[in-house]
């Protein structure tokens, strides 16, 4: 894990360790730099989550109003048939909303891991300043040209405040 201090410098580090060849990298930063996300190759997942859930919920909302209407306790209205949808519509709207923003919320939870109380990047000793002004870029061991010296030296080379080997 090699540290740096300031975006333009992970980012440059991050460029030359994807043009190295390495794949598997994960950076920390304080913010969001969204150039380190393309870099990265980082492709959220979550929209089509919260398209999912939407679609549930509004064919969730159509069911409980069809069954409600047609099957449970059909009832005549004005002469209009048993599934008259316009009337539907209203609580078909509201279900949507609640089941993406649900998938949303939880979506993004179970996708970034979180509950985490424990990463082996926290034994870093100075990994607590990510969250003020320091910007991390850390090589997986999973990686396929992952090797512990060469990578070291390699990181090394691109001239960060520190190297840490990153202990579970």
């Amino acid at each position: 894990m090699a540290k740096f201090d300031s975006p333009e410098a992970v980012l440059a580090a991050t460029r030359s360790a994807r043009e190295a060849g390495y794949k598997k990298m994960e950076a920390y930063t304080p913010f969001p730099i969204e150039e380190l996300a393309e870099i990265l190759d980082f492709k959220p997942k979550i929209q089509y989550l919260v398209f999912i859930g939407g679609v549930i919920g509004a064919i969730s909302g159509f069911a409980l109003q069809y069954y409600a209407s047609v099957i449970s306790y059909p009832i005549i209205v004005g002469g209009r048939p048993f599934n008259s949808w316009p009337a539907f519509i209203i609580v078909i709207f509201e279900l949507t909303i609640l089941f993406a923003g649900l998938t949303a919320v939880f979506g993004t939870l179970g996708l970034s891991g979180f509950p985490l109380p424990y990463h082996s990047v926290f034994n870093v000793k100075d990994f607590r300043e990510v969250s003020r002004d320091k910007f991390f870029l850390c090589i997986e061991a999973k990686d396929p040209r992952f090797d512990l010296d060469r990578t070291r030296a390699f990181l090394e080379s691109l001239s960060p405040e520190a190297v840490t080997e990153v202990q579970p």
